[in-house]
C-alpha cells in the first residue's frame, strides 16, 4: 500500500518575510480595473457636499469604489458589503482596509450620492469613449419593466377615486341644501343655491364655517350633519384629493410607493399577468455598453424616448447621430422631434412587419394600399368608388400632443359585393387619415428597409435585449429595493454603472491587462491634474465631514 502524503499547512511553518494577503489579487482583477476607473473620475462636486468641521469622514473617492464594485459582484445590501469588508481581500483591498460599517455605506448612498449618479455615470462613459470602446455617435434604445419594492396589492386607481369623489360631493351637497332650508324655514338670512360644482376641501372648509356663523340655535338633525360634514365628509374629500394630486397624469399608483406605477410585467412571480406597481426604465446602449438611461412611470415606451433623448442631450453636450429603436416608439410625435433635431431615425412602428407580409401587400382594403389622388384629394376603393374629404379633426396624445386628421366618407356601400371584406360598419366606410404620419412613415419604412436599416435592425436585437437579459438573468435583478423615484434612479445607476465595469473588466481580460492600464492610468492623470488646478484656485480647501 502507497505511502499517503499530505501538503503542509503554511501557518505552521514559520515564515522569515510574512506573505501580503493583497498580492494574491491579480493585476487584472476587476477591484483594480473599478479602482482605477474611479480615480479617473471628477468628484468635485461630491466634494463641495463635505462642510468640514466635526469628526474625520471616509474619503468619498473610497465609498464609490467600494460600492461600484460592489454592485459589480451582485452585492447589494449594506450589511452583506460590511461582511464582505471585513472577509474578502478584493473589498479589503479596494477599501484600503477601511471598514466603514451599513449605516455609513448606506447614508453615503442614499443621501450624497442620489443626486450625483447620472454625472458619475456619464463620467464612465466619457471614459469608455476615450478608451473606443463607444462613440455615442448611436443609440440603441429599449426599455423595460421593473417590479417596485412597493407590497403588490395596496393600489389606488384614478377610476375608482374619481367615481367615490363625485359620490361624496353628492352627498355633501344634499346635506348642505338641506341645512340651507332649514335656514330658510326659520326666516333667518336669505341663503344662496349650492352650485354642482366640483368640491375641494378649501370650499368645504370654508362653506362650513359660513354655516357655522349663520346657525344660531341649529336642531339636533343639523348639528348631526355639520359633525359628519366635518368629521367624516371633509377629511375623505382631502383623501381623494390627495390621491389625485400623487396620480398626477397617472392612472395609478403604489400606497407604499407613490411613485410606482401599475403595469403589466411580463416576468410575473404568479404567472397569471397581474398588474403590479413597477417603473419602466430605458436605456440607450452601444456594443452591450450602457451610454445612457432614464426611468419612466408610464407603462408604454413611446411617451418616454423624447425626455430620454432630452437627458442624453443634457449629459454629454450633443446628440447621436443614429437612434435606432422598435416598433413601440414609432409615434407622430417621435418622428418629427428626430427630424427636427437632425438625427437619423431607424425606428419602427405599429404594423411595420405586418406590411411587410404577402397577404398585407396583396389586400386592396387596406389604407396604405388604397389609390389616392392628391391633387383632388379623394381616395378611390376597389369597386371604384370616391372616398371623398368629409371634414377634418384633431387628435390629442397623452402627452398634449395635437395632429390634425382628415375623413374620408364613400358615398355608397350597400349592395356591394365587396363589402364584408372592405369594412364592418353599419353606414358607409369613413377612413381617418393623418396625412403627415403616412408620409413620416413612408420615410421610415424607406430607410428601415434600406441595406443600412437591415443591419441596425439586426444590431438592435442583440444591444439593447442581451443588456436586459445579462441584468434581469446573471445579475438577478428583477425588482428595485429602494422607493421612490429618485431613489430607483439611484439604484438603476449604480446597476448601469456595474455593468459597464463589468464589461469593461472582461475586454481588459482578453485585449490585455498592459494597454487597458497605461489607457486608464493617462486618463487618470490628467483629472487629476484639472482637478488639483481647480482646488488650487479656490480661496479654501475643501474639508471632508
Amino acid at each position: 500500500m502507497a505511502k499517503i502524503v499530505f501538503k503542509e499547512l503554511p501557518l505552521n511553518q514559520p515564515e522569515l518575510f510574512p506573505q501580503n494577503l493583497f498580492d494574491r489579487i491579480p493585476s487584472n482583477h476587476p477591484a483594480r480595473i473599478v479602482s482605477e476607473v474611479v480615480d479617473g473620475l471628477d468628484i468635485t462636486t461630491l466634494m463641495a457636499q463635505y462642510k468640514g468641521g466635526g469628526t474625520s469622514s471616509y474619503h468619498p473617492r473610497m465609498m464609490l469604489k467600494v460600492l461600484f464594485y460592489s454592485y459589480l459582484c451582485n452585492v447589494y445590501s449594506c450589511r452583506k458589503i460590511e461582511k464582505a469588508l471585513q472577509e474578502n481581500i478584493a473589498f479589503m483591498w479596494i477599501a484600503g482596509s477601511s471598514t466603514p460599517d451599513f449605516r455609513t455605506i448606506n447614508y453615503f448612498r442614499g443621501k450624497r450620492l442620489k443626486g450625483e449618479i447620472h454625472q458619475l455615470f456619464a463620467g464612465v462613459v466619457r471614459m469608455l469613449q476615450e478608451l473606443g470602446y463607444v462613440s455615442l455617435d448611436v443609440q440603441y434604445v429599449d426599455g423595460t419593466k421593473i417590479e417596485s419594492a412597493s407590497n403588490r396589492y395596496t393600489f389606488v386607481w384614478r377610476g375608482s377615486v374619481e367615481k367615490n369623489k363625485a359620490k361624496l360631493e353628492q352627498k355633501i351637497r344634499v346635506i348642505l341644501g338641506e341645512i340651507e332650508s332649514q335656514i330658510r324655514e326659520d326666516d333667518q338670512e336669505g341663503c344662496q343655491q349650492v352650485a354642482p360644482t366640483p368640491l375641494d376641501k378649501e370650499a368645504l372648509r370654508s362653506k362650513l364655517a359660513e354655516l357655522n356663523s349663520r346657525l344660531k340655535e341649529p336642531s339636533k338633525a343639523t348639528q348631526k350633519q355639520l359633525r359628519q360634514l366635518q368629521e367624516e365628509h371633509l377629511p375623505k374629500l382631502e383623501q381623494y384629493q390627495d390621491q389625485l394630486k400623487a396620480m398626477g397624469s397617472r392612472n395609478s399608483y403604489s400606497k407604499t410607493d407613490r411613485d410606482a406605477t401599475f403595469m403589466r410585467m411580463k416576468e410575473d412571480h404568479m404567472k397569471n399577468g397581474q398588474l403590479k406597481p413597477a417603473y419602466n426604465p430605458q436605456i440607450s446602449t452601444e456594443n452591450q455598453l450602457i451610454t445612457h438611461y432614464s426611468v419612466h412611470q408610464t407603462p408604454g415606451d413611446t411617451t418616454t424616448l423624447i425626455p430620454h433623448l432630452n437627458t442624453f442631450r443634457a449629459a454629454y453636450g450633443r446628440q447621436s447621430q443614429v437612434v435606432v429603436a422598435d416598433g413601440g416608439y414609432g409615434s407622430l410625435e417621435n418622428y418629427e422631434y428626430l427630424e427636427a433635431n437632425g438625427v437619423q431615425a431607424f425606428v419602427k412602428y405599429s404594423g411595420f412587419h405586418a406590411e411587410q407580409k404577402r397577404s398585407a401587400r396583396n389586400n386592396p382594403f387596406l389604407l396604405q394600399n388604397l389609390y389616392y389622388n392628391q391633387q383632388e384629394d379623394y381616395y378611390v376603393c376597389p369597386m371604384g368608388q370616391h372616398l371623398t374629404k368629409a371634414g377634418t379633426g384633431q387628435r390629442v396624445s397623452s402627452t398634449g400632443y395635437a395632429s390634425g386628421v382628415s375623413y374620408y366618407l364613400a358615398a355608397r356601400c350597400s349592395g356591394c359585393p365587396l363589402r364584408g371584406q372592405c369594412h364592418r360598419a353599419k353606414g358607409n366606410r369613413m377612413l381617418e387619415v393623418n396625412h403627415q404620419l403616412l408620409q413620416l412613415r413612408k420615410d421610415a419604412r424607406k430607410r428601415l428597409t434600406s441595406e443600412e436599416g437591415v443591419r441596425y435592425r439586426g444590431q438592435r436585437a442583440v444591444e439593447p435585449e442581451a443588456v436586459f437579459g445579462q441584468l434581469k438573468s446573471n445579475n438577478r435583478f428583477n425588482r428595485f429595493t429602494m422607493r421612490g423615484l429618485d431613489m430607483v434612479n439611484l439604484e438603476f445607476g449604480l446597476m448601469a454603472l456595474a455593468h459597464n465595469l463589468r464589461k469593461l473588466a472582461e475586454m481588459s481580460f482578453f485585449l490585455g491587462k498592459s494597454t487597458l492600464f497605461r489607457a486608464l492610468t493617462r486618463l487618470c492623470l490628467v483629472t487629476l491634474m484639472v482637478t488639483s488646478f481647480v482646488t488650487c484656485s479656490r480661496s479654501k480647501n475643501i474639508v471632508c465631514q
